[in-house]
């Protein structure tokens, strides 16, 4: 597939030549849990659980780390409790808490009560190419306390490691690993738990898709954006549009017609190429000024008709269209009613914040700078 791309001027968050410096990261990596501050548990967590090397470290260094998979196998076993404080994009604004496969939390020394009563999201991994029995087991017992202690909780399973198997084998494992978890859960009467189930790899795009549903689950916005994103495909011609969190590659909405993956793929490839390229050439000679701003810009026209068109929407978002060439020649018309959306996901981010906030003169600021955490509170500025 040939490729053809126009990048304008995507140039204060990157500081060196290199896709993502570590001024654009997600703040602090791998803090102990008894030594981090308090202030920032107040935030929405998703914890990652599963059995010793299912892979859970691996899964949060690749997808925000942007750790190559291929390091991953160099990774030490986790032995203790890491919380990983994410705060890239105005909507994803959590803690990543990793657990250890061999700590066996529900001791009484440890307050498994607190963890569970400040989680949004509950991702349970389980390595699809070893024995899943004692897994399955794990599992059981985990979501079932989970869910007594906080019913909001979203459970998320994912099944990972699939690369390694055959189509075939892929549908199999997960029919299996469903039925045994959901007759489980019924012998115990939680008919109203509810599991999600994923097939993941580090290798492809599949765990960042995974991702990003579980994390869209945790955005009260949503609805309203994805009926932004359909109002806005519906009168420009488009045929998917996604709103992605740059640094990630997770998509935290989309429209309403199905996602194909091979377009969501070419989405996330598209956000690797302008990257790198604007930080080798959108930068001063002196090595100031940033790859990523409100004039960032990208067109990549395929060789098929079809043509990949990325605009800035916040700091840290950007929307990245699919639409064919002959819709692209109305671009001005597109670009209008970009600047509405736009300018209502600036809207949806104060009017996020307003309703959460107290009265009293600290209450003060533009939309832009503005922000909202999973659970809709308000957080720092950006």
């Amino acid at each position: 597939m040939s490729i053809q791309y126009d990048v304008e001027q995507l140039a204060d968050s990157y500081g060196v030549a290199d896709s993502f410096p570590k001024d654009f990261g997600y703040g602090e990596e791998e803090a102990d849990i008894e030594d981090s501050p308090a202030p920032s548990d107040s935030k929405p967590r998703i914890l990652l659980m599963g059995l010793r090397r299912s892979g859970k470290s691996s899964i949060q260094k690749v997808v925000f780390h942007k750790m190559s998979p291929n390091e991953t196998l160099f990774l030490e076993s986790t032995n203790k409790i890491y919380k990983d404080d994410i705060s890239s994009s105005s909507f994803v604004n959590f803690q990543i808490w990793d657990f250890p496969g061999q700590v066996d939390f529900f001791d009484p020394t440890f307050d498994y009560e607190m963890i569970f009563r400040g989680t949004g999201a509950l991702i349970f991994v389980i390595d699809a190419q070893d024995d899943y029995v004692e897994a399955l087991g794990r599992l059981h017992l985990t979501v079932s306390r989970a869910y007594r202690v906080n019913p909001e909780i979203n459970f998320e399973v994912f099944i990972h490691k699939v690369d390694g198997l055959s189509d075939d084998h892929k549908i199999e494992t997960q029919r299996d690993i469903h039925q045994r978890a959901n007759d489980d859960l019924a012998d115990a009467s939680l008919e109203k738990l509810h599991l999600s189930f994923y097939l993941t790899s580090i290798y492809d795009h599949s765990i960042f898709e995974a991702f990003s549903k579980v994390v869209q689950k945790l955005i009260p916005q949503l609805p309203t954006l994805e009926n932004l994103l359909n109002i806005f495909i519906s009168n420009s011609g488009i045929e998917k549009a996604f709103l992605f969190d740059v640094v990630s590659k997770i998509y935290i909405a989309t429209d309403s017609s199905p996602v194909d993956m091979q377009s969501y793929e070419l989405c996330c490839d598209m956000i690797d190429v302008v990257i790198d390229v604007s930080c080798i050439y959108g930068l001063r000679e002196d090595g100031s000024g940033s790859a990523y701003d409100k004039e960032s810009m990208a067109i990549i026209k395929l060789n098929n008709t079809t043509v990949l068109y990325l605009k800035e929407v916040t700091k840290f978002l950007a929307l990245v269209c699919i639409l064919r060439e002959e819709s692209f020649e109305r671009k001005g018309l597109i670009d209008y009613n970009f600047h509405c959306f736009r300018k209502a996901i600036h809207e949806v981010f104060e009017v996020g914040v307003s309703t959460q906030r107290p009265a009293g003169p600290q209450a003060v600021g533009s939309p832009c700078n503005k922000a909202v955490a999973l659970n809709g509170t308000p957080r720092n500025t950006v």
